[in-house]
């Protein structure tokens, strides 16, 4: 054999022995650790800022830059009802607490999530043997699962009141956004390839139904964009109180996309139809159906700092479990003849939207 030959078969076997290797370590415990440490640190590096003057810097900016919202709906649910049975108790449990402690036991990934890993953690709390802040004293990145789900679930359970009564309830207070007795079919779709205009992943959820469906806002807010999008057709984006979401409605229904007395500032309630399901978009001129499949594009933005919230540092959550969650809410709605709108039967003040429009106020007068 020649020995250039021999050189070159030699060094594809050493080449593929150090592929292998490389292959083990990463599916190894240890390997698998050090990736989700790495990801976790830059999830929360430091935003770059400019210099402020010759030779000076300004104090970075520290936030969230990272989120992989991989949270079962059953993990969802059972954490809610231990929230709900430790409501009014002496050891409440902040639902979104309670998953930030499996986030950081399972490095973020809830696929093989367990219900007796949830009530093993929730126990000791309610039996007062131990507490949150205890249990996760030596995790290193629960305060960073901690934010994150907090920016996606925040808004989703808290305090309202149904119309016609002054009784405060607790619960969940967000909706599926599908009206009740409307039928959808969906599936696990975030990431999937589109190519319109661009090759691109998809970084929202599609529920398919029928023609005129009810859409209905899943938490309280306001509106932020209303109108034509090439991509989206007509779709509406709704801003959460606390503005750490934006949740944008997309390919809404031809002639007649939206609720009438919809505008951009508008406040919604959590329950309320903001619209209507088409298949409008993929066209620069409006009020086109270039969408072959009727449905619903439903995406959440999770916004931790306004640098976010357009251009390269979007962060985008898969929809589908959320989903899932929230179908146990459906809005039950009813249409008027008279204008063909439809409307939400049981009418609810959410608080937060209260303390909301409070703080316009205050703040309106202060400005003048």
């Amino acid at each position: 054999m020649k020995p250039i030959l021999f050189k070159c078969i030699v060094s594809i076997e050493l080449l593929t022995l150090l592929g292998i290797a490389a292959f083990a370590w990463l599916h190894s415990p240890a390997g698998a650790s050090r990736l989700h440490s790495r990801a976790r640190q830059e999830a929360v590096a430091p935003a770059a800022s400019p210099d402020t003057e010759a030779g000076t810097s300004a104090p970075e900016k520290e936030f969230i830059k990272w989120v992989d919202f991989k949270v079962t709906s059953q993990a969802m649910n059972d954490a809610y009802q231990y929230d709900l049975k430790a409501h009014d108790t002496d050891t409440p449990i902040d639902w979104v607490s309670l998953l930030a402690v499996l986030g950081a036991k399972y490095g973020g990934d809830f696929k093989n999530y367990k219900s007796s890993d949830m009530s093993a953690i929730a126990d000791k709390i309610l039996n007062k043997e131990s507490t949150l802040e205890q249990l996760t004293a030596d995790m290193k990145y629960f305060h960073y699962y901690d934010e994150a789900y907090h920016a996606v679930l925040g808004g989703y359970v808290g305090e309202y009141r149904l119309e016609g009564s002054d009784e405060i309830h607790y619960g969940l207070k967000a909706f599926s956004p599908i009206a009740k007795g409307f039928p959808y079919n969906d599936y696990d779709d975030f990431g999937t390839s589109r190519s319109f205009g661009y090759r691109r992943q998809h970084l929202g959820h599609d529920m398919m139904g029928q023609i005129g469906t009810p859409v209905i806002a899943v938490e309280s807010g306001y509106v932020e964009c209303l109108g034509w999008n090439r991509y989206g057709g007509w779709r509406i984006g709704i801003r959460s109180f606390d503005k750490k979401r934006y949740y944008y409605y997309a390919h809404l229904r031809q002639n007649f996309p939206y609720n009438k007395k919809l505008k951009e500032g508008s406040t919604v309630t959590a329950g309320d139809v903001i619209g209507y399901m088409g298949h409008t978009g993929y066209s620069d001129t409006e009020n086109v159906n270039n969408i072959d499949i009727i449905h619903l594009h439903f995406g959440i933005q999770l916004i931790f700092d306004e640098s976010q919230k357009d251009g390269n540092g979007e962060i985008w959550i898969s929809c589908y479990e959320l989903a899932r969650f929230l179908s146990q809410n459906r809005s039950e709605t009813v249409k008027d003849e008279s204008t063909k709108e439809w409307h939400r039967v049981q009418e609810m003040t959410d608080l937060a939207e209260d303390a909301y429009k409070k703080q316009q106020k205050k703040q309106a007068r202060q400005e003048k």
